[in-house]
């Protein structure tokens, strides 16, 4: 069974994105950058939630593009509605069950790219194993958090860290049982 792997860029005050959406004050190049695609071209599913997705449509994603056109994308949404022909699925709801069958189907790790409210949903179910974070040295002060508000605590062990100069680290965490 593959791993669910959260890997995402945050602030030193915990937003994944300020607010509106705005993640201009996240690196956008750089070695931390082109790390992050390496990792990238290893997973072979994606899940986000509907957030994460529409954002990409201010960047000319069309409504039902895959922005992972290597990978299987599923955004989780009861509301979103797609084109027909869709490159992506909608999966309307989340469960143990599915998120195991979902590990089950694919022969990568899978990649949570977010956002915060799904985050959380997964980590109360139990199902995040690895926690990725590219941490930029800014203070946003509002915005999406890493991760809305848990049920549960999440106990983790730092596998790596790797520092990228200028206050960018890199940290992978396992998530302990």
């Amino acid at each position: 069974m593959q791993p669910i792997i959260y890997d995402v860029a945050v602030s030193a005050d915990g937003f994944i994105a300020g607010a509106g959406s705005d993640v201009s004050s996240f690196p956008h190049s750089g070695r931390i950058v082109d790390d992050y695609r390496e990792r990238l071209s290893g997973y072979r599913t994606v899940l986000m939630g509907r957030s994460t997705y529409e954002f990409g449509y201010r960047f000319g994603l069309p409504p039902g593009a895959n922005p992972y056109p290597h990978a299987r994308s599923l955004v989780v949404s009861s509301t979103l509605t797609l084109p027909a022909d869709a490159e992506v699925e909608i999966q309307r709801t989340i469960d143990s069950a599915w998120i195991d069958a979902l590990r089950e189907s694919t022969d990568a790790p899978v990649y949570l790219c977010g956002g915060g409210v799904l985050a959380s949903a997964i980590a109360d179910l139990g199902k995040i194993q690895v926690l990725r974070l590219k941490r930029a040295p800014i203070i946003l002060g509002e915005g999406t958090p890493l991760f809305a508000p848990l049920k549960r605590r999440l106990a983790l062990k730092l596998e790596a860290q790797t520092e990228y100069g200028e206050g960018l680290i890199f940290q992978e965490f396992r998530v302990e049982a």
